[in-house]
């Protein structure tokens, strides 16, 4: 049997979660319920807050295009977020859009944006942020959502890394090698032991980092350069590489800590 059920609507609700507990829709989310899905009286629906788990609730009509729901049982508990901060040079608004669902399915737990020299996109739109980090977040049975910071330059963000975060700086300069041995050695040298190690990834603007922020990235301690290969790659397609990977050989994807598979 399947882990998880994709058959029933998912959403978020900003409400304390328990038995019994009942939300009303607002027309939004009961028009998606009601006439987009067609889903009738007592049909489940999953619904999740970031902090109570996942809840199984039932659709309660109230009028023609108006309904309650009504929670009736936990489906998963809460489980602790991973530790993971994205820090990333803002892009256009489509762009921007897909790099903020596809950090909240890698299982980023902080979203930063931050101002380079070469920064091309719009003015950062945290409303529009979080309602993308929702839908990935809805869509993919993800049971936290992610801090999402204000917009801050680039050594601010740096700043206010913990010593002990590792930071992955994406540097389309760093020799060619093994990423895997990398960060394995890596996170070894700046965090003795087998437990998880924080994390932080960095990635550029579209037309890279100026030769003094990648000093300025550089000279941070516990930081380590990494190449994603011979091809350079544009910043959203960079992003999902990068947490993938750090995600797989450091993060929750691992299966045994920082030793060889």
């Amino acid at each position: 049997m399947a882990a998880y059920d994709f058959n029933a609507p998912r959403l978020f609700l900003d409400i304390p979660m328990h038995e019994g507990a009942r939300h009303t829709l607002d027309r939004a989310q009961a028009n998606y319920l009601l006439s987009v899905l067609r889903r009738d009286a007592g049909e489940p629906v999953l619904v999740f807050n970031g902090r109570d788990g996942e809840w199984r609730a039932e659709i309660a009509p109230t009028g023609r295009k108006a309904a309650d729901l009504v929670l009736r049982a936990q489906t998963r508990p809460q489980t602790p977020p991973g530790d993971l901060h994205y820090l990333f040079a803002p892009l256009k608004a489509a762009r921007l859009d897909y790099v903020a669902q596809k950090a909240v399915e890698m299982g980023a737990s902080l979203i930063q944006p931050v101002v380079t020299r070469r920064t091309q996109g719009d003015r950062i739109k945290l409303d529009k942020l979080r309602a993308n980090a929702i839908e990935a977040a809805e869509q993919c049975g993800i049971l936290s959502l992610p801090e999402i910071r204000d917009a801050a330059p680039l050594a601010e963000a740096l700043a206010g890394l913990a010593p002990e975060r590792l930071l992955v700086f994406c540097d389309e300069d760093a020799p060619v090698a093994d990423p895997v041995a990398a960060l394995r050695q890596a996170a070894a040298t700046g965090a003795p032991g087998n437990g998880p190690v924080p994390l932080a990834v960095v990635i550029g603007p579209e037309g890279g980092f100026t030769p003094e922020e990648r000093t300025l990235i550089g000279d941070r301690p516990n930081t380590v350069r990494l190449s994603l290969g011979p091809r350079i790659l544009r910043a959203d397609t960079a992003a999902v590489a990068v947490l993938a990977l750090v995600q797989a050989v450091l993060g929750d994807g691992r299966s045994n800590g920082l030793t060889e598979a």
